[in-house]
This record gives structure tokens, C-alpha cells and sequence, in this order.
């Protein structure tokens, strides 16, 4: 008999800043409703100076060790594409923070906004080969594309910590997935650039086609049919996109799509991203959050999430939620963690966006901008500095 494995529990955190949509489309004169209605979006968080993918990653990830301890964490699987460093693996730095023991494995992944899926299907090799232990995977990222480019308004930040172990008590992960991979540079940060460059119709082409190549490989491995999901999750770069996405898989399985047979599949996992902007490797499990904290009881029903990585990698799955799963719950702190942001106005954020540390060694303290748990203290010596509050 084979053992459940699956998410036990899942928090998220996102940043001190927000800016509002509409002082974005005030400064550029843009029409409220291409943002509103266009891409799905109503603001996006903004990183204060003393944050960054570490503070956020060990914030989303505290509240989960405070529930469980960290007797069984052996490993920690940090997924980004916004990396600050090229060696050392973030999830350290987190490591550290949470002071979880030595007696673990730490390791980042990269592989676009796919890459929490990854981890997740990692977590879960390790934890069927050892089922005493369990697996800390946290996702998370910034955003960032250029002032004034046509990817700004999707910009946003946020991490998601889940705790993979068996008996989970919020949702069971199936096999199998359907997988595929395409060379294609549809996104892409080079080595020498702090934002991204995106060819945009490219990214939208990539991700339909990645749908289509993802499904039809779960499909061969004998995958559950469209019909039989409660919901689907996908990854969101802005909200619009999980609804192009999911009207692009009923068609390819010959599925009516009529607007409100859409919105009932998708329309409870947006709300958290309309508000964050895209988190990358988060964004997908924010929609999870987003559904599990809005939806009337899911027990037993089965949920299809569809992961993409531009570049492009996509993986089709299942999980199927858990009895008592509301119990483990944490829909009062995940709202918190938006409504808790401050407003920045248009000159604030285009600051924080611009802000970058000089490369030359010296002591280069932040200031505190925040009040979270944990901060980015400085740059000294080339050396990132974190404290706990």
C-alpha cells in the first residue's frame, strides 16, 4: 500500500510596501481598466530596502515551525529565480534565521517560476525513501522588470513555505504528473542584469503551448480528466493569464468554455495574486492558499495545478484535499499578511526600484524600512547581514 505524502502545512508572507494599479496608470497615463480587467491586476507588492527573497522565505516559513518544531526538518529546498547569489543557496541564510538544526541538507533550485514545483516533487522522493522525515520547501521571489516597460504592472513579491511530509493535513500530492520541456526564450535575466527581459506574446505562446504538451503527457500516464477536478490552480504572471490558460486546455480536450464554467474552476485562486503581482515560484501556491482559505469544503475533491517555468517547463498534477483540512488553516494570517502593507505612492516605489547596493566591498547599512520578523541589515565585505527582530 502506498503512503500519502503530500503538503501538511503552507504559509505565505509577502513585502512591507504595496502600490496601487491606479497610481501606476496615474503616473503613465494609462486606462485603469488595462490593468483592472486587462490583466487581472489591482497592485503589486513592493520590497522595502531591508527585504528581500531571505526575509520574506524565513517569514513565510516561521509560522510553520512554530506549529511543528523542527525535530523532523532535514531538509530545506529554497525554489527562486531571483537569486542573491550565485554559490550560496538562500535557503541557508533561512537555515540560520529559523535556527533549524545542522544536521540538514539545504539546497536552492532554479528553473524559472517552475521551480517550487520542483521542489515540491523533490520533497516528496525524499520523504517516500525516509517517511520519518519531513521536508521545508519555501518559494520565494521579486519580481522585477524594467521602469516604463510593458512588464511592470505584473511586478509584485512573495514567498510560500509548505511542510511536505506523510499524513499531510491539508492536501495529498497524486501521481502521476505530466511533464514537458521546450527551448524557447520567451523570459529570461541574464547573469549581468538585476531585471528580466520578457519577449511578451512569445511568453503567452510558450506557456499555451506548455499547457497543451503538460496535459497530454498527464493524459498518456493515465492522469484523471478534465471533469473530474474541483479546481484548478496555475501559475499566474498576472491573473488573466490562468484564464487564457485554462480556456486553452478545455478547448485542446474538446471542453465547452463558457465564462462561467471557467470562473467557477479558477475564480477563487486569483485573489491573493490580483493583489500581490506575480511571485514566480510562489505565485501557483499563493492560488492554492487563495482557494483553500475561500472555497466551501473540498474534502476529497481533487484539485489540478499546472506549473510553468518560462524557458519553459510545465508539469500537470493532482493533489486531492484532506479531511479536517480547514482545521490547519490559516486564512486570518495569510489576509493579514496583505493587509498589513503600507501604500507607497509612485516616487516612493520608483525609489525602491532604483535602489541597488554598490559591488565595491564596503559597509553599506539599509534603513529600516520594515517590521517583520527579519531584515536585511547591511552589505559588508560583499556579505549579506540579516537580523532577527
Amino acid at each position: 500500500m502506498s503512503i500519502s505524502i503530500g503538503i501538511h502545512d503552507l504559509s505565505f508572507a509577502t513585502t512591507e510596501f504595496v502600490l496601487p494599479h491606479t497610481a501606476l496608470a496615474a503616473y503613465n497615463g494609462t486606462e485603469i481598466g488595462k490593468y483592472h480587467v486587462g490583466i487581472g491586476q489591482e497592485s503589486m507588492s513592493v520590497p522595502a530596502a531591508d527585504e528581500d527573497i531571505v526575509t520574506m522565505g524565513a517569514a513565510a516559513a516561521a509560522p510553520i515551525i512554530a506549529r511543528h518544531g523542527t525535530d523532523r526538518i532535514r531538509t530545506v529546498v529554497f525554489a527562486t529565480e531571483s537569486s542573491i547569489d550565485q554559490a550560496k543557496s538562500a535557503g541557508v541564510y533561512v537555515h540560520s534565521l529559523l535556527g533549524l538544526p545542522s544536521a540538514s541538507r539545504v539546497v536552492e533550485l532554479k528553473q524559472a517560476c517552475y521551480g517550487a514545483t520542483a521542489a515540491l516533487q523533490f520533497a516528496i522522493g525524499l520523504v517516500r525513501r525516509d517517511p520519518a522525515q519531513q521536508v521545508l520547501v519555501v518559494a520565494s521571489d521579486v519580481s522585477k522588470y524594467e521602469l516604463d516597460s510593458p512588464g511592470e504592472a505584473t511586478q509584485g513579491a512573495a514567498a510560500v513555505a509548505m511542510l511536505v511530509g506523510v499524513g499531510p493535513a491539508l492536501m495529498r500530492i497524486e501521481d502521476p504528473s505530466g511533464l514537458f520541456t521546450a527551448d524557447v526564450m520567451d523570459f529570461w535575466r541574464p547573469n549581468y542584469r538585476e531585471a528580466a527581459l520578457v519577449d511578451g506574446q512569445e511568453s503567452i505562446n510558450a506557456y499555451l503551448q506548455a499547457v497543451e504538451g503538460a496535459w497530454k503527457d498527464y493524459a498518456e500516464q493515465d492522469g484523471r480528466s478534465v471533469d473530474e477536478f474541483a479546481a484548478f490552480c496555475y501559475h499566474q504572471p498576472f491573473t488573466k493569464m490562468a484564464y487564457k490558460a485554462h480556456r486553452h486546455l478545455l478547448n485542446y480536450c474538446g471542453y465547452d468554455t463558457g465564462k462561467d464554467d471557467i470562473a467557477r474552476a479558477l475564480g477563487q485562486t486569483t485573489a491573493y495574486n490580483s493583489v500581490i503581482g506575480n511571485s514566480y515560484t510562489a505565485s501557483l501556491y499563493l492560488g492554492l492558499a487563495s482557494l483553500l482559505d475561500q472555497a466551501d469544503d473540498l474534502t476529497g475533491r481533487s484539485i489540478g495545478f499546472l506549473s510553468y517555468g518560462s524557458g519553459s517547463v510545465a508539469e500537470f498534477f493532482a493533489g486531492t484535499v484532506v479531511a479536517n483540512y480547514r482545521e490547519h488553516l490559516r486564512t486570518e494570517e495569510n489576509r493579514e499578511a496583505i493587509t498589513r502593507r503600507r501604500p507607497v505612492d509612485y516616487a516612493g516605489y520608483r525609489a525602491l526600484h532604483e535602489r541597488s547596493f554598490p559591488a565595491d566591498g564596503g559597509d553599506h547599512p539599509t534603513p529600516s524600512q520594515t517590521t517583520g520578523p527579519f531584515r536585511l541589515a547591511a552589505l559588508s565585505g560583499h556579505k549579506r547581514i540579516y537580523e532577527t527582530r
